[in-house]
């Protein structure tokens, strides 16, 4: 039931009509249940002023401060703080309008975002087809505003696609579904040939409503290896090659010297982690504290690549780094953020080699509560390279199949992960079970296959070590009031909490409303659900309910870790905020001349913006990559069943996610069957009007793979499963949002 605003006049019809922003704010607390019917009976608009409401809410609508879904209004889905935006026209009145780059179509219409002019001059004035970098806030009347921080791309011109040749003609078809396909010129296709990925650029309208284009640039064969990865990196825009000014100074740098450093290669550290990682940029050490004044303590210490020490702040490669924000890591290959002979050479803890590294020694009671901790700047020899698998074989009690002197070392490093657990349990972080799949990719560039890593203790140890150190790092950094760059994770916004209370009520679950909102509120729910068939979806639905982390100046704290502060330090090679942390404390620390430099405190609300949309930006590249190969693979399998659950319910039809591969595809509304099926959002379900076949996120289904677009990475299934019948009574009423046409292909067979 939709909440009533408070009542301040006991007759009803004394009520001041209410603003734009009394509408929105009820709008906003009501989501997907406040229509114009509950708005006009909460705020008692009567008789002709429902005309006036009326037009309100048509302005609110084309303003995009609201949404209409099933005769229900609610706001807009949020958008980051700072966002890419493709400049998209104007409106009437000449003011700039863009729209978010990356916007999922179950998401329907993206808001409407005006560009607000800069009166100071101070900011770049982008232009239609330019992407940019904004910070985006709500006016009141819920249109977003955005500030121009940086153009990222001028008038992109080009599109890339794949070269098609038919009897009547080559035409190319965009990577991006959304554009036309284009028709070549009868001298447009040079040396291009069939599956050609290419670059063109729009000429002219042409035949059919078909723009005519050019080949401007041959990329490469479809069929190559990487190809796939390729479109990502190009259509979002990852920059590939370094400045050659970069590669010349990466080249000419030469090993650290003892010179301001404490010498540490007695220490046994050693370094964890995947066994086909190149690089290797922490390493780890633990051991009892002999302090009697901390029984049962232990002093962990986790030491850093010291990239700071070969990325110096305006050289080449630190304009090459910032520009690029983060490595980018796909199934078949890696875009690092540092040229090879920083990342995998010079700054990777190799076992063995002399490396500069940051460390830190932190001290720990036996209660997993840390007493204090000390950096320092040192010179270390990694006493050898372990997997986690090798690891966990350890501290399982086996025994390494080689001959390494670390058994001692693993042995403290396993007890004071127990240790540090105790802490961390008693801090409660958001405990999310979600696995993650990754893509194994034969010699051939296509799927080899599709794993669930084992999550093993020795990761979560090493997960834990780097957050402690990151901690540490912040604390550090607010001591000495130095300027630093926080990793923030802000709390769920009000309409997500809303929208997950009525997933909850689905399932028959509750989340209470009110109080000081906790990871460890979440952490109840998950629980009770842990051995329900809702235990997985849950976890993913929690996940989505969480706002994104976010790089920024201004500290917020960190929601998910609960924690007060936290910065990224562990992973300078391939992530720029970890360099810029690993900057200020040897400035703040007077640990030598090449730390954060004087005034840079100007740009790094700036910087924190950039790196935060390249991480989104390397987000949707990688994901996007894995949609491609996956449909490749599946592209021979038309016709087979599959089964899965249902992950996204909207108007138009069911997103289904594949148990055997982790895929997502879609079932169209209208391939439902020969009933008419209503969308009901707060029961996050479908239901066949006449029926009562009920289809909701989270069954099991089973699926026949009907359709596989690789260049989109897009599946289409047909569902072969009966869904759960409803009552007559408790069937929804209203218009329907998908029909099978009569005569249409029969479902298939059920089971």
């Amino acid at each position: 039931m939709a909440k009533k605003p408070a009542d301040t006049k006991k007759d009803r019809g004394e009520r001041p009509f209410p603003t734009r922003e009394q509408i929105l704010k009820f709008i906003a607390e009501n989501p997907g249940s406040a229509g114009k019917r509950e708005i006009a009976r909460a705020f008692g608009i009567v008789g002709g002023a429902k005309i006036a409401l009326k037009a309100i809410l048509k302005d609110l609508a084309e303003d995009g401060a609201v949404e209409k879904k099933h005769r229900r209004l609610r706001r807009p889905i949020d958008l980051a703080t700072v966002s890419v935006l493709a400049v998209s026209g104007r409106d009437p009145d000449g003011e700039l309008l863009a729209e978010p780059v990356e916007w999922p179509e179950e998401n329907g219409t993206p808001p409407k975002i005006v560009i607000l002019p800069d009166k100071r001059g101070k900011s770049p004035v982008p232009g239609v087809g330019d992407r940019v970098l904004a910070r985006l806030v709500r006016n009141p009347e819920g249109i977003y505003e955005a500030r121009i921080i940086k153009i990222l791309d001028r008038k992109p011109l080009t599109v890339l696609g794949v070269v098609r040749i038919a009897p009547e003609g080559a035409r190319i078809e965009p990577v991006d579904r959304k554009q036309k396909e284009f028709i070549l010129g009868p001298d447009g296709i040079g040396k291009a040939k069939e599956g050609d990925l290419v670059s063109v650029e729009t000429i002219s309208a042409g035949r059919f409503g078909l723009p005519l284009a050019r080949i401007k640039e041959i990329v490469g064969s479809m069929k190559s290896e990487k190809a796939v990865s390729l479109i990502a990196i190009l259509t979002h825009g990852i920059p590939q090659d370094f400045a050659p000014e970069a590669l010349g100074e990466a080249e000419a740098a030469k090993p650290a010297t003892m010179a301001d450093r404490e010498d540490w290669r007695d220490l046994a550290l050693l370094t964890i982690d995947p066994p086909d990682a190149k690089d290797h940029d922490d390493a780890v050490h633990a051991e009892p504290d002999k302090d009697p004044n901390n029984p049962g303590g232990v002093i962990v210490t986790v030491a850093i690549a010291d990239v700071a020490y070969y990325v110096r702040p305006n050289s080449a490669l630190d304009r090459e780094a910032v520009n690029r924000g983060n490595s980018v890591y796909f199934p078949d290959r890696v875009v690092p953020m540092l040229p090879e002979r920083i990342s995998n050479d010079l700054c990777s803890l190799k076992e063995a080699v002399d490396r500069p590294a940051l460390a830190v020694r932190m001290v720990f009671a036996a209660d997993g509560s840390k007493k204090n901790h000390r950096f320092h700047r040192i010179m270390m020899k990694s006493v050898a390279r372990l997997s986690y698998a090798e690891a966990q074989q350890v501290f399982d009690g086996g025994k390494l199949q080689r001959d390494t002197p670390v058994l001692d070392t693993l042995a403290a490093l396993w007890n004071a992960y127990r240790i540090l657990s105790r802490g961390r349990d008693e801090r409660e972080p958001l405990d999310l079970d979600l696995p993650e799949r990754k893509v194994i990719v034969g010699l051939d560039g296509g799927i080899d296959r599709i794993i669930v890593p084992a999550r093993l203790e020795a990761n979560r140890l090493i997960e834990e070590f780097m957050i402690q150190a990151n901690v540490a790092a912040a604390e550090t950094l607010e001591a000495r009031k130095s300027p630093l760059v926080y990793r923030i994770h802000d709390q769920p916004s009000l309409a997500k909490l809303e929208a997950l209370r009525d997933f909850l009520a689905s399932i028959e679950m509750t989340m209470p409303k009110g109080g000081n909102l906790r990871p460890s509120n979440f952490n109840r729910i998950l629980a009770r659900a842990r051995e329900t068939e809702h235990s997985q979806l849950l976890s993913e639905v929690v996940l989505r309910s969480q706002a994104q982390a976010e790089y920024s100046p201004e500290n917020i704290g960190h929601f998910g870790l609960n924690l007060r502060r936290y910065a990224h330090f562990t992973s300078p090679i391939r992530r720029y905020a970890d360099l810029l942390v690993h900057r200020a404390l040897v400035r703040a620390l007077k640990f030598g001349e090449d730390g954060l430099p004087a005034g840079f405190e100007a740009q790094l609300p700036e910087i924190a913006a950039r790196i935060s949309a390249a991480e989104r930006r390397a987000m949707a590249a990688e994901r996007d990559t894995v949609d491609r190969l996956v449909a490749h693979w599946l592209a021979d399998r038309i016709g087979a069943a599959f089964h899965g659950r249902i992950s996204g319910v909207t108007r138009a039809g069911l997103f289904v996610k594949l148990a055997e591969t982790g895929a997502d595809g879609f079932v169209p509304m209208r391939s439902l069957g020969a009933d008419y099926f209503i969308f009901d959002e707060a029961k996050r379900a479908v239901i066949g009007r006449n029926s009562g076949e009920m289809h909701r996120l989270g069954d099991e289904v089973d699926v026949k793979l009907v359709e596989a677009a690789p260049l989109a990475g897009a599946l289409r299934f047909e569902l072969l499963s009966e869904g759960k019948v409803l009552p007559r009574s408790k069937r929804p009423k209203g218009e329907p949002h998908g029909r099978r046409k009569p005569g249409g292909p029969p479902r298939g067979k059920r089971r």
